[in-house]
């Protein structure tokens, strides 16, 4: 009688295990990876301009007592090209922005905003995506609220949509 029950005990085991393994399937788990860098300063970087006629970007140039963003970017990103409009809204608002072109050819860069405009008063290059890792950006297009004092206090990951930039100028504006 006892090697019967002893029999059924993987089956069970199995059966918890496929029980579980269901459960997280139909639970919805946060999907956003958040940057640890949140309300803390930016990470040390230098990177060279992404191409012609920009300057490049440090991050010592972040902490100029302007509350500013800092969009990561790609020419090769689609998102990146809808999100354009919004970035020249926020820049005619008054908005200082930083760009970082992630693994992208200065030709490209060029063209990319020859066709979408340049919003950015600086775009630094990052070959091999370094910052972007350090950043704890996911992907692109990503948006950095930093503070004057070069401080990130706010997230944007993925397009900054047209109804999300009046709140996004009066959090810069409240970062004064």
């Amino acid at each position: 009688m006892r090697s019967r029950w002893v029999l059924f005990v993987p089956l069970a085991i199995m059966g918890l295990l496929f029980g579980a393994f269901i459960y997280r399937l139909t639970v919805p788990n946060d999907t956003l990876i958040q940057s640890q860098w949140i309300n803390k300063p930016m990470p040390l970087f230098d990177l060279p301009p992404a191409t012609t006629g920009v300057e490049g970007l440090k991050s010592s140039q972040l902490a100029d007592g302007r509350p500013r963003l800092v969009n990561v970017f790609a020419s090769w990103c689609i998102p990146c090209r809808a999100e354009a409009p919004q970035l020249e809204a926020l820049k005619a608002a008054g908005v200082p922005i930083d760009g970082i072109a992630i693994r992208d050819r200065p030709e490209d860069v060029a063209q990319f905003l020859a066709e979408n405009g340049n919003p950015f008063e600086r775009i630094g290059s990052d070959q091999q995506s370094s910052v972007q890792i350090a950043l704890g950006s996911s992907g692109v297009p990503e948006t950095f609220l930093i503070d004057g004092k070069g401080i990130i206090r706010e997230q944007i990951q993925g397009v900054i949509l047209a109804d999300q930039v009046p709140e996004i100028v009066a959090k810069l504006e409240a970062m004064k």
